[in-house]
């Protein structure tokens, strides 16, 4: 079973509390051990590392929430992930499919395929479509819709975009920032995307850096999973003399102005109280959370609870099959079932399942927490489950023998029309009021990042704790300085353009 136990006998005194275990949190505790600095880590859950990065497991399955490829153009991350983990990689390839209105689609495309099950007329249209977006775009794009629009055209944002980006977030599309599109699809050009597509459709492939990571072929994987890499690291931590408690849940921060100084609150699952004091705080708890408890009370605490989240589920059911699924994962955008994705656990690693005979699939349900889906019994997702996995046709409902569910709380930021203005009010005030708290991670800056940024976040803010002062601005990461896309030769280059520079918040 993948988990980690750790207790210790502490002094309250830290030079720096590290709060959450995942990827960011973990990165910046591993670097300030390393470098010989007194970290402690708090953790809520009481027995897995990770965060949302975790290996979940039940009677001997393992299973990923929400599928972590390891793969970076960063240089320093994939060193990082062989330091920590020499020996345990593998390479897996890289197949997934869309599946639409009863078909399915190789993803990336293969145009001669695409074109098949389009047919003509459709394919046609969407080629005018896109030329007619070029023709005509939406000057200055405030929506998600719009920018798809623009760069793909009105066609392909139905076939290929809407549906399931409204089963990611909930919401409509016209309600969806474009930065969220800016951000994770900007490296996707669609010409790129043809020129690719018929180089597969005529079996060769494509290549160089310079390709979107949505294109890879291939990326590394821990045999038995991404908690592997993070309860290795929680290994190291404490070799090198940092701590680390587990089920210890922070719910208060008080910021002791005269000297400078964090005293922090956490109670485990029995309700007993822990305090611990810090000159800094790095934090990968959700921001909304994290301002909540600060006292003095944040004047910018209306602002944080204006951001929202988006939850998902997992449904795991577990069988025999004589169907042959390939696939690392099936992107569900038909809107006649509720799934989202279809993750299939073997095809991540053969060592995810204890048997060389079962299949085991995730189902993956995008919900708010509290709604009708979160709040389902588990024998009714399973029997959505079961009937929507022979809908899409990956498995009948009678071969599934067992099944299980894991719930993942906060799993994305939202980036509704208010966040930006709300995540900017909050740094402003973080770096007028509050010296010595440091964000970092996914939720912990409310950025829908990669496991891959969420550690750079870490790293680099270990390197301003370790320097004394602010070296490198961590909010460029996956922003402006593009790291994770200038390849291994520019690496030096992108750090040094994270410099730090004043904030665009200010």
């Amino acid at each position: 079973m993948h988990n980690v136990t750790l207790g210790h006998t502490l002094s309250n005194q830290f030079e720096t509390i590290v709060i959450g275990a995942g990827p960011a949190g973990l990165t910046a505790g591993y670097s300030l051990s390393k470098a010989g600095r007194e970290v402690l880590i708090l953790e809520a859950d009481p027995t897995y590392v990770g965060g949302i990065s975790r290996t979940a497991s039940y009677k001997g399955f393992l299973f990923d929430i929400g599928g972590h490829r390891f793969f970076s153009k960063s240089r320093e991350i994939v060193d990082l992930w062989n330091e920590i983990l020499p020996d345990d990689f593998i390479e897996r390839p890289r197949l997934s499919r869309i599946y639409y209105r009863g078909k399915f689609y190789s993803y990336p495309l293969k145009a001669f395929e695409a074109l098949r099950n389009l047919g003509l007329m459709q394919s046609t249209a969407c080629v005018a479509s896109f030329l007619y977006a070029k023709a005509f775009p939406i000057r200055n794009p405030k929506t998600f819709h719009q920018w798809v629009r623009n760069h793909f055209g009105e066609r392909l944002f139905g076939i290929f975009f809407k549906t399931y980006t409204e089963k990611v977030w909930g919401m409509g599309c016209d309600d969806i920032s474009a930065d969220w599109a800016a951000q994770r699809i900007k490296g996707l050009d669609l010409w790129a995307a043809v020129t690719d597509g018929l180089r597969r459709s005529l079996g060769r492939r494509g290549g160089g850096d310079s390709r979107a990571k949505s294109l890879i072929e291939s990326f590394r994987y821990p045999r038995r999973g991404p908690g592997m890499m993070w309860e290795a690291a929680a290994q190291k931590i404490t070799a090198f003399g940092g701590q680390i408690e587990m089920d210890r849940k922070v719910v208060s921060l008080h910021f002791d102005e005269l000297q400078k100084i964090w005293r922090v609150t956490a109670l485990d699952g029995q309700g007993r109280e822990y305090i611990y004091c810090a000159r800094n705080v790095v934090s990968s708890a959700p921001m909304r959370d994290l301002m909540r408890a600060i006292t003095p009370t944040p004047l910018s605490l209306l602002h944080a609870r204006e951001l929202k989240y988006r939850d998902f589920l997992t449904v795991v059911l577990i069988g025999r099959t004589e169907k042959e699924l390939p696939d690392n994962w099936v992107y569900i955008h038909d809107p006649a079932v509720k799934v989202g994705r279809v993750q299939n656990f073997r095809s991540w690693s053969p060592e995810m399942l204890p048997d060389e005979d079962s299949t085991c699939l995730g189902l993956e349900y995008f919900c708010f927490e509290g709604d009708g889906l979160w709040a389902a019994n588990d024998s009714e997702l399973i029997d959505l489950a079961k009937h929507e996995i022979e809908r899409v046709g990956l498995m009948r409902a009678r071969d599934v023998v067992d099944a299980t569910i894991v719930r993942q709380p906060k799993a994305y930021p939202v980036y509704d029309e208010t966040y930006a203005e709300n995540v900017a009010t909050i740094r402003r005030e973080i770096d007028l009021r509050y010296p010595g708290l440091h964000l970092v991670g996914r939720n912990g800056m409310h950025k829908y990042d990669n496991q891959d940024h969420a550690m750079m976040t870490g790293m680099l803010t270990a390197l301003n704790i370790i320097a004394g002062q602010t070296i490198y601005d961590v909010w460029q990461v996956n922003e402006d300085a593009e790291y994770g896309e200038q390849g291994v030769s520019g690496v030096k280059e992108a750090l040094a353009s994270l410099r730090h520079t004043p904030s665009r918040a200010a």
